[in-house]
């Protein structure tokens, strides 16, 4: 430790610190623009300026090291006087429209003009003026000529993005950020640019124009896509959705979130929200009451469980929902008798397990790993926030493996992020491949290994690597999860784990995956699974959030076989499932219902409604309360989502109980290559109903190449 004088307070820092940190440690606060905790140090503001004993002149407190015994001063007259100047010449250039700038209200130059700026400028010359620039339907850059070149958004692309898409063109005053020969920005953590942007250079397209800062209350939030769970702030007005933004919390996101976190809240007030129920009779949908439409569908199920029996009945739910919709639906089920329920709908094989598969370590230790490796995902956009720790372990040392299709959606570039190890395989030769690799293990160990295989160059090179370093993690991405053979993968991956050391899970593919699990959202005895259910078998079908079409493995094919069942019930907040359903009852989505969602970590994270639903919408744990109690089920007098959590087994705290979070798994090995089809993943902006119609996102390069691949395959197949 290192102590030095703060302001006559006396502080102990880390050696190697520097004036900033440990002005952050004593409570000090400096002021300054290019300074970020998560970001390199640029020093180029100059606005954090302090008088340091012995020193010739003001010193940036953001670079300059502490040493011991240094006496360092952040508020008398000279370090005053240096932040004042430093301000005079940053508000030269910058225009005067304070009173149209999105960031007014919330802007770190428009605080600390109060503090340090003068009333009156001195130049008289006439301002600086940038063109503006268009760089895609997510992030504005139409007042560069407020920009101080701090290079926070360059350094934040270069160094948490892994996509350096911003730069900084020119000299002196001409000067500027901008993209390379007029592209666009695509990272799929574009949106944190904004946040990071000190002055209102980087606005929010969406947002743009649309409120006031001061006029929007902040609410707490979680996200309900993918499996980091992350925590937000929903910004709102008038009962409506206007802005989201990041809340921070060092153990789950830090202080970013991913596009489709930050921009899916425009699906929320979309013409494609249903909004009352609607019943279909004679070919035509008619909107009607609640009454009527929950009294359809019970009559309906008890007609038709008298007809077929219970076993004719089943419910396909979404693993984006809350656990008190995924608790009630299950329970729902299996109160009329049967165990037809899944959540699995993307998944090609489905093996029976007790335990609840999880990342298998904390989210925070990816950042912390010195060996990893990768089987069967596209992490960078499945899990963005995910890669985005990996890639600060791949920047301090981390050897990262990958085993994956598609050459691609494997390149280094296609990760932003160095692969040391990479091995290209057919889907359907991927056990093979993790036997080759278990193989060249255990030569090296001198056991048995647990499937043939051969200990290949490339087999060799991950099992090296695996050998090596201390804090290991093999992760199973959305296409080993939805593996015809993904139990086969995840025995082999046990194995690895267990011979180097490392710990193994899946990196799960949904918001509420392991949640799904922990209630039991899996058929049980001689129930169905998702396949079989979606191939007609049943009856009656209740589809709790989801569209079959664009949620499961099945697609466009779905369309023939739900049309053959007697009965269709959609619960969803959109107007989704027209051609096959014979009932829509609205439900309210994340922002308008109280409910909590269970991370790939366990992490238990409750939030409640930020605006009230959306015309007659209703939050769906209701709505299967009051369709239980119709049906005559007992155990539904739950008054409040709370009380449906507390009946749910395995919950301590904020995390699921240890005792049920395993990734073990019984199954024979198999390395057989027949007939298996590509595993069912979907793409960034297609996860789930709200993503799809977020009209910016749909705009994004990642959302257009998407549409441009599944049409190039849909012409092969034809």
């Amino acid at each position: 430790m290192v102590e030095i004088e703060l302001d006559g307070q006396k502080v102990g820092v880390p050696e190697g610190s520097t004036i900033m940190h440990a002005a952050d440690k004593a409570g000090t606060y400096i002021p300054h623009f290019c300074y970020h905790k998560k970001l390199s140090i640029a020093a180029n503001c100059r606005m954090c300026l302090v008088d340091v004993e012995k020193a010739p002149k003001p010193m940036p407190a953001c670079a300059t090291p502490v040493s011991q015994g240094m006496i360092v001063h952040t508020k008398n007259d000279k370090a005053i006087k240096a932040q004042k100047g430093v301000m005079e010449f940053l508000l030269i250039n910058h225009p005067l429209d304070c009173p149209i700038c999105d960031q007014g209200g919330e802007c770190q130059l428009q605080d600390l003009a109060v503090g340090y700026g003068a009333s009156a400028s001195r130049y008289d010359e006439e301002k600086r003026v940038v063109f503006h620039k268009d760089v895609g339907p997510l992030v504005s850059m139409q007042e560069m000529s407020r920009c101080i070149h701090c290079t926070r958004c360059v350094r934040f692309g270069q160094e948490v993005a892994g996509v350096m898409e911003l730069g900084m063109s020119h000299r002196g005053e001409y000067a500027e950020i901008e993209t390379f020969v007029g592209m666009s920005v695509d990272s799929e953590l574009s949106g944190n640019m904004i946040d990071i942007c000190p002055v209102g250079a980087l606005t929010s397209k969406p947002f743009r124009y649309s409120a006031r800062t001061w006029e929007l209350s902040r609410r707490k939030s979680v996200s309900p896509h993918d499996s980091t769970g992350a925590n937000l702030i929903v910004q709102v007005k008038g009962n409506k959705v206007m802005r989201v933004v990041p809340l921070e919390n060092e153990d789950v996101n830090e202080c970013w979130i991913a596009d489709r976190d930050r921009f899916s809240y425009e699906a929320l007030n979309s013409d494609e929200r249903l909004t009352s129920p609607m019943l279909k009779q004679g070919g035509e949908w008619k909107t009607v009451d609640w009454q009527t439409a929950l009294e359809y569908v019970a009559n309906g199920l008890k007609q038709i469980k008298a007809d077929h029996g219970a076993d004719s009945v089943g419910t396909l739910v979404s693993p984006h929902s809350t656990l008190e919709e995924l608790y009630l639906a299950a329970s729902l089920m299996r109160g009329l008798g049967s165990d037809n329920v899944d959540y699995r709908l993307r998944h090609a094989e489905f093996s029976d397990f007790t335990s609840v598969r999880w990342l298998g370590t904390s989210i925070a230790s990816l950042s912390h790993l010195q060996r990893v490796l990768v089987v069967g995902s596209n992490l960078r956009k499945d899990h963005p926030l995910f890669a985005q720790r990996i890639r600060q372990s791949v920047r301090k040392g981390c050897k990262l493996s990958v085993v994956n299709s598609h050459r691609e959606l494997s390149a280094a570039d296609a990760w932003a992020m160095p692969i040391s190890n990479l091995l290209v395989a057919a889907h359907d030769t991927w056990a093979q491949s993790l036997a080759d690799v278990a193989t060249a293990i255990a030569l090296d160990k001198g056991i048995s290994a647990p499937a043939a295989g051969q200990a290949t160059d490339a087999a060799k090179a991950i099992a090296k690597s695996l050998l090596g370093g201390d804090r290991k993690a093999v992760l199973l991405g959305n296409a080993a999860a939805h593996h015809a053979n993904a139990s086969s993968l995840l025995a082999l991956a046990n194995w690895i784990g267990e011979q180097t050391g490392a710990t193994v899970g899946y990196l799960t593919e949904a918001a509420n995956t392991v949640g799904a699990q922990l209630v039991g959202a899996m058929p049980g005895g001689r129930g169905l699974n998702a396949s079989q259910m979606l191939s007609g078998k049943l009856k009656a079908v209740v589809l709790l959030n989801n569209e079959p079409e664009f949620d499961s493995a099945f697609g466009a094919d779905v369309h023939t076989s739900m049309s053959a069942v007697q009965m269709v019930v959609t619960l969803s907040p959109f107007k989704a499932n027209m051609r096959f359903s014979d009932v829509l009852l609205p439900i309210a989505p994340f922002t308008e219902t109280p409910g909590t969602f269970v991370n790939a970590e366990g992490r238990v994270q409750a939030f409640h409604a930020v605006v009230k639903p959306l015309g007659d919408a209703r939050p769906a744990w209701k709505v299967l309360r009051v369709l239980a109690n119709l049906l005559g089920l007992p155990g539904f007098d739950f008054e409040s989502a709370q009380d449906v959590v507390k009946q749910i087994p395995g919950i301590k705290l904020s995390h699921v109980s240890a005792d049920k979070l395993d990734n073990f798994c019984s199954t024979v090995i198999s390395t057989a290559t027949g007939d298996i089809g590509l595993p069912a993943v979907a793409s960034i902006y297609q996860l789930d109903g709200l993503v799809r119609r977020a009209t910016s996102l749909q705009l994004t390069a990642d959302a257009r190449q998407t549409a441009s691949f599944e049409g190039v395959q849909q012409e092969v197949a034809a």
